[in-house]
């Protein structure tokens, strides 16, 4: 993701502050085990869609991701920020919590 950086032995997400280790993020890389679940508790898995369920303001910018966009072809990841998609707004890492499966 281009708006997270390392910063000793952890990586820094730049719009939201939060902070997560190397070694948790680069063994996370089984899908296997992880489970990620969306605003309703449907299992997300990659390649699903999903929609906005709140509007999102991005820190550090005058973005705002409206409530209802529909994003297609998510990617989860390990960390906080569990589903990496693109907008038309650009790249982004976000919450399964702020999210709907289609």
């Amino acid at each position: 993701m281009e708006n997270t950086y390392p910063d000793g032995e952890n990586y820094v997400c730049a719009d939201c502050g939060h902070e997560w280790p190397m070694v948790a993020a680069e063994s996370g890389s089984d899908s296997d085990d992880r489970i990620v679940k969306d605003s309703n508790g449907n299992v997300l898995s990659d390649g699903d869609a999903v929609v906005l369920i709140k509007d999102l303001k991005v820190k550090g910018s005058s973005i705002t991701l409206k409530m209802g966009s529909k994003v297609k072809s998510i990617r989860l990841v390990g960390g906080d920020h569990e589903v990496d998609c693109k907008m038309d707004a650009g790249s982004f890492m976000l919450k399964a919590c702020f999210l709907k499966k289609v």
